[in-house]
């Protein structure tokens, strides 16, 4: 493998789960249809990466998880913070349960 002298910055890996209510929807296809639009506003607004991690199966609940990755960590909490009030007030269709932030 070839040297490099560059020098690699530390960076922080930040990863925030939501737990989503989502009521009224009736099927697997209708949960899908409601999920896509939001990962992909997320990923446009914020910068970056989300997905359904969690309870795919079950109709009206969802884990999305979404991870940043900067070398401030200060600047991820910030974000992933923006991220939660950003589903909140563009999402009413969707109800935020719980939501947890890990900074590494």
């Amino acid at each position: 493998m070839p040297s490099s002298n560059h020098e690699i910055n530390q960076y922080s890996c930040s990863l925030l789960t939501i737990k989503l209510s989502l009521p009224g929807c009736g099927s697997l296809k209708q949960k899908r249809s409601l999920l896509s639009p939001i990962l992909a506003r997320l990923h446009k607004e914020f910068n970056l990466s989300a997905a359904e991690i969690g309870l795919q199966d079950i109709w009206q609940s969802a884990w999305l998880g979404c991870t940043l990755l900067s070398t401030d960590p200060d600047y991820n909490a910030r974000v992933l913070n923006k991220v939660v009030d950003f589903v909140e007030t563009h999402f009413p269709e969707v109800q935020v349960e719980e939501f947890h932030i890990e900074i590494r």
